[in-house]
């Protein structure tokens, strides 16, 4: 369910909007930290983003295999089918 803020701001002449600190204090949200941009119908959902394994959608102990995220679990999975071969 989508909660209104009350809060609203202007588009600059480059398509920027601040986000509040407030919200950006209350969602962790740092200086440079990466953010999704979702669309759903007419509107436009913000998210900060958290990396995720591929396969399975964990975010915990991830590594980086062929330059894809993956969690600790799902590697070694990998790792027992590419002995099984």
């Amino acid at each position: 369910m989508i909660k209104s803020t009350g809060i609203i701001r202007k588009v600059d002449e480059l398509g920027r909007i601040v986000l509040p600190m407030e919200l950006r204090n209350k969602l962790e949200i740092a200086e440079k930290d990466p953010i999704e941009i979702f669309v759903d119908g007419s509107s436009i959902i913000l998210r900060k983003h958290n990396p995720n394994c591929i396969f399975c959608g964990n975010s915990k102990n991830l590594v980086s295999y062929n330059n894809k995220l993956i969690c600790s679990k799902c590697k070694d999975k990998i790792s027992k089918l590419k002995e099984k071969e």
